[in-house]
């Protein structure tokens, strides 16, 4: 392939938009899933310390990153399917 023929990059080598779009898809659901890790993490030692009012707390935070990233996979999913 020629240097000319880069797909999804215009002439000074940037991304196409919708190409750019994935890619910020992508992120944001990794950090939810990041972040509903170190909630799920923190439930599990409010568990094991007896708070179970802050462990209920963290993991709902966690369910709220879970659903965000969820959220920005069927996004890209859409993208990513698109005709």
């Amino acid at each position: 392939m020629k240097n000319t023929e880069t797909p999804n990059k215009d002439q000074h080598g940037s991304h196409s938009m919708d190409h750019q779009k994935g890619i910020d898809n992508h992120k944001k659901a990794a950090s939810h899933f990041e972040a509903a890790a170190k909630s799920h993490l923190e439930a599990a030692k409010h568990h094991e310390d007896g708070h179970h009012e802050k462990a209920a707390k963290a993991t709902v935070e966690a369910n709220g990153h879970s659903n965000m990233a969820i959220d920005h996979q069927k996004e890209e999913l859409k993208h990513s399917t698109k005709s």
